[in-house]
């Protein structure tokens, strides 16, 4: 097992964790930060203090979520020092296809979304976690994730659906 072999010394082994884990780092900080810089600035922070603190790491099969836990805190770390949100203008080119268009629209949805709310959703739905998990890495109770998983849910939908009849697209 790689977290094994990591905590042994092996650089190697770090590092194609870090590579396996890299693209679901990164969607987890942008749920919460939204600016692609201080994304990076919160992964790199998190690999950083990863690789210190490896030794704690009891079970190989919590690492992910572990090094997500790690993450979410980094990211709150940032967001709290923010003396604004940024945010990032998504640009299309005039040909785009309708499916494009509907992710676009639900991505700028979900960007809407308050931030905790936009966590949970990023990452039951992208990151494919359990809501047992979520709250772990989060440290908050199952029934509050439900509930804000159920809240985002809502507030997507009725963004959307209020689009729908405006006639309109969200990034319009």
């Amino acid at each position: 097992m790689l977290v094994k072999r990591a905590q042994l010394g092996d650089k190697e082994a770090f590092v194609q964790l870090i590579k396996d884990m890299e693209s679901s780092l990164y969607k987890v900080s942008k749920a919460i930060l939204l600016s692609d810089s201080e994304c990076l600035d919160a992964v790199q922070e998190t690999i950083l203090i990863a690789y210190t603190n490896l030794h704690q790491v009891r079970e190989p099969k919590f690492f992910k979520t572990w090094i997500t836990r790690i993450l979410i805190n980094e990211c709150n770390k940032i967001r709290k020092v923010q003396t604004k949100v940024v945010k990032m203008d998504v640009y299309l080119e005039p040909s785009i296809s309708e499916q494009r268009e509907i992710f676009v629209d639900l991505q700028t949805a979900i960007d809407s979304l308050e931030p905790d709310l936009r966590t949970v959703i990023t990452l039951y739905y992208y990151e494919d976690l359990s809501i047992k998990e979520i709250g772990t890495i989060l440290n908050i109770a199952v029934g509050t994730v439900k509930s804000r998983l159920n809240r985002a849910r809502a507030k997507l939908s009725s963004l959307i659906e209020g689009h729908k009849v405006e006639g309109r697209l969200l990034h319009e």
